[in-house]
């Protein structure tokens, strides 16, 4: 199900008005639930939500490939999901991420840059000074490789 529906989501995404999104994840849940998460460079709106939803629809009943009960939702990944690809970093900058690496340390920082191979935030750090602690902004070239999860913290 997933290839099928990549295929025609790679196939949409090469129209002008969808030319820059791209899939983040599928998941079939129980009750023939389907749930499509799509991002894009320029922010999702409802209505490319509505109309990849349209779209991906006509060929699932079509096709019948859930059968005759189902329920389709196409939706942004939402600042629940973790980033997942060096593109939604980059759509993040100046936000406040929270990383977990694989090594099982955390970090947390407002991210400062996005390369192919890394991110840079930069946080608040302890350090002692003597007999006092000392809060001091600290910058982290974080490899993408070491980041278990990153996910986007809402700060008010």
């Amino acid at each position: 199900m997933e290839g099928k529906v990549r295929k025609l989501l790679e196939e949409k995404f090469k129209e002008e008005e969808f030319a820059d999104c791209f899939l983040v994840a599928t998941e079939l849940g129980k009750k023939n639930k389907l749930e499509i998460f799509v991002d894009s460079d320029s922010g999702m709106t409802f209505q490319k939500c509505r109309d990849l939803s349209r779209y991906l629809e006509t060929f699932i009943d079509e096709e019948k490939w859930l059968g005759e009960k189902y329920t389709l939702e196409v939706s942004s990944p939402g600042i629940t999901r973790p980033l997942k690809f060096e593109r939604q970093y980059r759509k993040n900058i100046g936000r406040t991420l929270s990383i977990k690496r694989k090594d099982g340390t955390k970090k947390e920082g407002v991210l400062n840059g996005v390369s192919d191979t890394e991110i840079t935030i930069e946080g608040k750090e302890k350090i002692k000074e003597g007999k006092k602690k000392k809060t001091v902004i600290v910058a982290s070239i974080i490899p993408f490789a070491d980041i278990k999860e990153a996910k986007v913290k809402i700060t008010f």
